[in-house]
């Protein structure tokens, strides 16, 4: 990388920066840049939110430039940060269309996308990826325990740089599982204060 280069140039390109200074916001990205720009590292924080999603988008591009988008999901933890520069994933097949392995067989950047909208978090990372077939080891240790899926191969990303955006227009939405154990925690709480109010009135002396 350039002496002179800062890890946010992955995406603030010389015409990306243009636009910034044309509409008022090069100053404050700037100063980021002086600050030493995004991270280039997993820290402890970006790998617990990144082990407790349960979903990501896989962005990748062929040779020509054509971007792609790939959803994956799984149970929490299916998404495994290896090191501070490396997280893993077990590639469970699918429809079998192969696009995002063609696409890093010609061209390795990748970016992932991750939402948490409980938290109203969105992280963005940019790197390199690449598909490691016929590994059965490190596939199976990437894959989430008892979960039932075929895995086909492993998907390894090389972290570059990554971000943190602001809540701003993240609509909070749960999961289906969160509300059933919230809902269940409602009720048990309800039949408890029902079994009270009956302990009460049986307790309670009668009127003569």
């Amino acid at each position: 990388m350039d002496m002179d280069a800062f890890t946010s140039d992955v995406a603030f390109t010389p015409s990306v920066k243009a636009i910034q200074s044309r509409k008022g916001s090069r100053n404050s990205y700037a100063r980021v840049e002086q600050r030493g720009g995004w991270r280039a590292t997993i820290t402890p924080d970006l790998a617990a939110f990144v082990e407790a999603q349960t979903s990501v988008f896989l962005a990748t591009a062929n040779a020509e430039g054509q971007p792609y988008i790939q959803h994956r999901g799984g149970p929490a933890g299916f998404l495994k940060v290896l090191d501070e520069h490396t997280i893993g994933f077990a590639d469970f097949s699918g429809n079998r269309q192969f696009i995002s392995q063609g696409n890093l067989q010609d061209n390795d950047r990748a970016f992932l996308f991750l939402i948490d909208y409980m938290l109203r978090q969105r992280i963005k990372i940019w790197g390199r990826a690449r598909v490691v077939e016929n590994d059965p080891d490190l596939t199976a240790s990437l894959m989430p325990p008892g979960y039932k899926a075929r895995p086909e191969q492993a998907i390894l990303f090389t972290v570059s740089a990554w971000d943190a955006n602001c809540p701003q227009h993240i609509p909070q939405r749960f999961e289906a599982a969160d509300v059933a154990a919230a809902l269940a925690e409602r009720d048990r709480r309800i039949a408890g204060l029902e079994q009270e109010i009956a302990r009460l009135r049986d307790s309670a002396p009668s009127e003569a």
